[in-house]
């Protein structure tokens, strides 16, 4: 497929319109927030008051919160970690019990530091409000003609109800790695098994980082993709999908276009479909678009 040099333009100009929603500073009044001398979120400075009771274990000054401060000098250890996954818990239920959380997951999350080092866990409803880092994989899907396998949300999801999706996407739980969250995730949204991702390529990753009414979004997303044969069907496992169906990349170009996906999910897509789409434009040889073998997910 050859695509004309002006579509895929206009194709760019949408992704770039997403990507730039995709870039926000912390929110006004927010705060930096240290974990055991580890930096790795931004608090909303109405959560604040929430945390003054903590006031043995945690330190409000300027524009900094400290949490844990004895231990900054500390070195890692199982001691540590349980000491900050107990400290986020207590601080979490606190969040909950002042209506402050969109409810409770019941999920727990790595807290993983800007180091990269995992200081412990939290309850996911409450990263958010203390601004710290989630880490997702979303499924890009195709048929053996070019289509994309999408899905719309749930109507009753808390989060963009209704709106368009990858085929599978989701936070990588507590002790997850991108390849058995995937797993995980394909099952619950689209019914597949681990031969159906035999073949899966990670194509990219991106970073989110926005303002939510609940507070501060960090979000590392890995994309994948695979090619899904006509025997394979989606089918929807945990109701928290309306619709599934396929759709030519030009069908989802325009529908990110009117906002109808998630701003994820679009970016997912700018991941998978701007190489391909660059290499059917003649702006690069067609070899540049193809993913390397060492880029195949190990399931």
């Amino acid at each position: 497929m050859r695509i004309p040099l002006w579509i895929f333009t206009n194709w760019m100009n949408v992704f770039d319109s997403i990507s730039a929603r995709a870039q926000s500073d912390p929110p006004p009044g927010a705060h930096r927030l240290r974990i055991a001398g580890h930096d790795c979120g931004w608090v909303a400075q109405d959560a604040l008051r929430w945390l003054a009771p903590f006031k043995d274990e945690v330190s409000i000054g300027t524009g900094m919160v400290r949490m844990l401060p004895a231990l900054e000098s500390a070195p890692p250890s199982d001691d540590r970690r349980t000491a900050v996954s107990e400290l986020l818990s207590r601080i979490a239920q606190a969040l909950f019990e002042a209506g402050r959380l969109n409810g409770w997951r019941n999920e727990l999350l790595d807290v993983v530091a800007e180091d990269g080092v995992v200081l412990g866990v939290i309850e996911r409803a409450a990263v958010r409000p203390l601004g710290i880092a989630t880490h997702a994989v979303h499924l890009n899907a195709w048929t053996d003609s070019g289509q994309l396998w999408i899905a719309q949300r749930s109507f009753t999801k808390t989060t963009d109800p209704g709106m368009w999706d990858t085929l599978v996407g989701g936070l990588i739980s507590a002790a997850e790695t991108p390849e058995t969250a995937l797993l995980r995730e394909s099952w619950e949204e689209a019914g597949l098994l681990p031969h159906h991702l035999k073949d899966a390529r990670r194509s990219g990753t991106f970073q989110v980082r926005r303002i939510l009414p609940e507070g501060y979004q960090i979000e590392n997303v890995t994309v994948v993709d695979t090619v899904l044969g006509p025997e394979v069907v989606p089918e929807n496992q945990d109701g928290e999908v309306a619709a599934l169906r396929t759709a030519t990349p030009q069908e989802v170009i325009d529908m990110v276009a009117e906002g109808l996906f998630t701003l994820e999910a679009a970016l997912a897509m700018k991941t998978s479909l701007g190489p391909l789409a660059l290499a059917a434009s003649g702006a690069v040889p067609a070899e540049a678009a193809v993913v390397d073998e060492t880029a195949r997910v190990s399931l």
